[in-house]
């Protein structure tokens, strides 16, 4: 398994709708790149600087992520960080770029 770096998530991509919103049927190549997946693990939390310049770590019960492990989610749109494992599409996701869950 994948473990992301400090701040991220890594998300496997849902497939992209086929059907534009006026019924006309896309072909592969103009569908948009879908801002929905699952995620399927998190990187820790990142480190910030306070008032004075120094590196201190979010404190955990104060910070935690508003979406967790197998939530499915929306991030904005131009996130490319793409790779390729064993045939499949993942994306690295930064926490910042999730704009919110879904029920």
């Amino acid at each position: 398994m994948i473990t992301p770096a400090r701040g991220y998530c890594l998300i496997e991509p849902l497939e992209a709708e086929d059907v534009s919103s006026g019924g006309v049927y896309l072909p592969e190549r103009a569908k948009d790149m879908p801002q929905k997946g699952k995620i399927l693990a998190l990187g820790e939390q990142r480190y910030i600087s306070n008032e004075h310049g120094a590196i201190v770590e979010y404190n955990p019960k104060d910070k935690q992520p508003d979406f967790k492990i197998g939530d499915t989610i929306i991030h904005k749109k131009f996130v490319d960080n793409r790779i390729k494992e064993d045939g499949k599409e993942y994306l690295f996701v930064k926490f910042e770029d999730i704009l919110g869950t879904y029920e």
